[in-house]
């Protein structure tokens, strides 16, 4: 066939086909382009999961007459003038394709006005490149924007759509990460004319809690904790869920770069690695994020849909974002923290997410471990100087000197410490909170003392590819400083000399290669740091006290005081809690006091 010019309604209906997925698409569009337009209510229509209908109304400024016939024009926008705009990229929406590209699949008709117009005008677009008259229609000031029979003039498209259910979930999804994006914003969302979210607009910490508290489950919002961090230019702040809130797959993990919801792999990675230390091995923890970064070192045009970025310093970025999770867990003790399974009495970790098998391995009742093993820990005279409350009972104490944990009362079954505090009973896994003590007190003797070296009786030959091999020896100081002595032995060729000896029996090629694909991947690896970690964690484990081993209240009061000052107590090396706090109301609830 000789080359020929597409006909401007096929052209519209191929860009469709990068920006129109599904109904879903449509509605991220329009909310978007009301946010732009500062919009403080959105009100939102759905019919047949959006097949049928989708309507979005705001009250923004608007859109002046003689710009609404132009706005269905493609490549026609109000947000990007010029190449330097476009590397600084404020708004959600700037390429202009929208539009015109929704128009040309389905029946649409916008109606706007602005503050300056005495009536609203009316377009309608069909996807051709005929510029439509508007026509005065009444309308307060704002955009309204209908979509009808999303697909009509494509039924092979529209084949593919997926039930009304799944439709509108994909539907309330995109509802759900708007009105995250924006908890100042008034929304409104409505289902066969039945309202399914009305969410008022709240900048307190509490209407950001109510908010997540109607999109994402009380649950979730009755364990998060804030987190705030500013470094480097960046900033970033939102929630975070304890270790003990985890989830089977990353569904409630939302990310925010610049108001922008993200679906972002660098950010994801740094989140992991944060929990890696607290976490149970294939869970994933939840969060709600936010991340201001400049315009101009962020790409939001890297995906027609604009559900990926790409930083221009993915590192930094990174670097940023795991450290502040991290500092923010490590805060996470018995002193400013309520552990997630606390939250009602009679809950098991099955509502939590957890599977009914999740239990701890190696914890068997009948063990010949002598009680000595925590004096050896901590030294004998700390533990009785710790140990020793400053009051006979609580009853005595004056609220301020009261510690978190409270005092310890007795111990029940050889397994759990029972403590009364100011909120009344507090039990405690004896065996998980030394576990946890143990292993970061290993952890700070293995940093303070330095890393033990071993060299390799045989040196270690690996065959790697030239990217590989160059990014080993830009890292080599790098490997060095966690006990690695790699050397270049050709152009696809790495040597390795020496390990960390903790390390010497490991399977000392994964590692490497791993370590190597990280770097190359996300600019950074934590491989090392992790299975060190790990045998510091078992090596914790057996060190640590056993089930159905009797402790004196000292020894009891110790431990408590222990699990206040420790970094990541709140749960042991595997994600399960340490301990949990029953409040008197839910005491009160057990016996049906007050009824």
């Amino acid at each position: 066939m000789r080359i020929h010019r597409l006909d401007p309604q096929l052209i519209n209906q191929i860009a469709a086909g990068e920006v129109v997925e599904r109904p879903a698409s449509v509605l991220k569009e329009l909310l978007e382009n009301s946010l732009d337009a500062g919009a403080t209510r959105i009100e939102i229509d759905i019919e047949e999961g959006g097949k049928r209908l989708i309507r979005v109304r705001d009250n923004g400024h608007g859109i002046h007459r003689d710009d609404l016939a132009l706005s269905l024009s493609r490549h026609a926008t109000s947000k990007v003038a010029s190449l330097e705009d476009l590397e600084r990229v404020a708004s959600l929406g700037f390429r202009g394709e929208a539009l015109p590209s929704i128009a040309s699949v389905s029946r649409l008709v916008m109606q706007s006005r602005t503050r300056e117009d005495s009536s609203g005008w009316q377009v309608q677009g069909d996807g051709t490149e005929k510029t439509p008259v508007p026509e005065p229609v009444p309308h307060p000031v704002g955009t309204t924007v209908e979509v009808r029979d999303l697909f009509y003039n494509v039924p092979a498209r529209r084949k593919f759509l997926r039930t009304e259910t799944t439709e509108q979930k994909h539907l309330e999804g995109v509802v759900q990460r708007i009105a995250l994006s924006r908890p100042d914003i008034e929304v409104l969302a409505r289902r066969k004319r039945k309202a399914f979210h009305h969410l008022r607009p709240g900048l307190t910490e509490s209407a950001q809690l109510e908010r997540i508290k109607a999109l994402l489950g009380e649950p979730l919002a009755s364990q998060v904790t804030a987190l705030e961090h500013s470094a480097a230019g960046l900033r970033v702040y939102g929630w975070i869920a304890p270790p003990t809130f985890s989830r089977s797959q990353a569904d409630l993990q939302f990310f925010f770069v610049n108001g922008r919801a993200v679906r972002d792999k660098l950010l994801a990675h740094a989140l992991r690695q944060a929990y890696q230390d607290v976490l149970y091995h294939g869970r994933h923890p939840a969060c709600v994020l936010y991340l201001e970064v400049d315009p101009a070192t962020v790409d939001v045009n890297a995906h027609p849909a604009k559900h990926e970025v790409r930083f221009r310093e993915s590192r930094l970025v990174h670097d940023f974002l795991f450290r502040a999770i991290h500092r923010a867990l490590a805060e996470l003790r018995p002193a400013t923290s309520q552990p997630a399974a606390a939250a009602v009495p009679a809950r098991g970790f099955m509502e939590q997410g957890f599977a009914a098998d999740r239990r701890q391995a190696g914890m068997p009742l009948q063990v010949s471990e002598q009680l000595g093993q925590y004096r050896r820990l901590h030294g004998a005279p700390a533990v009785a100087a710790a140990a020793r409350p400053a009051v006979a009972s609580l009853a005595d104490a004056e609220p301020a000197a009261v510690p978190p944990l409270g005092f310890a009362l007795a111990q029940l079954k050889g397994i759990y410490i029972l403590a009364e505090n100011e909120k009344g009973l507090v039990l405690v896994d004896m065996h998980a909170a030394h576990e946890r003590i143990s292993y970061e007190h290993l952890k700070r003797s293995y940093r303070e003392d330095g890393i033990r070296t071993q060299p390799l009786l045989v040196p270690l030959s690996l065959a790697v590819s030239r990217g590989e091999a160059d990014e080993s020896e830009r890292r080599q100081e790098w490997f060095a400083a966690l006990g690695f002595e790699i050397d270049r032995n050709g152009p696809e060729q790495l040597v390795v000399r020496q390990v960390p000896a903790l390390l010497a029996n490991a399977d000392v090629e994964a590692l490497v290669r791993d370590v190597l694909s990280d770097l190359q991947t996300h600019g950074r690896s934590r491989r090392i740091e992790e299975s060190i970690n790990e045998l510091l964690s078992t090596m914790a484990c057996h060190g640590s006290v056993r089930a159905n081993r009797r402790l004196t209240l000292e020894e009891m009061n110790a431990l408590l005081r222990d699990m206040e000052r420790t970094e990541r107590s709140g749960q042991c090396n595997h994600g399960r809690p340490t301990w949990v706090q029953l409040g008197l109301q839910e005491l009160d609830a057990l016996f049906l006091r007050g009824r």
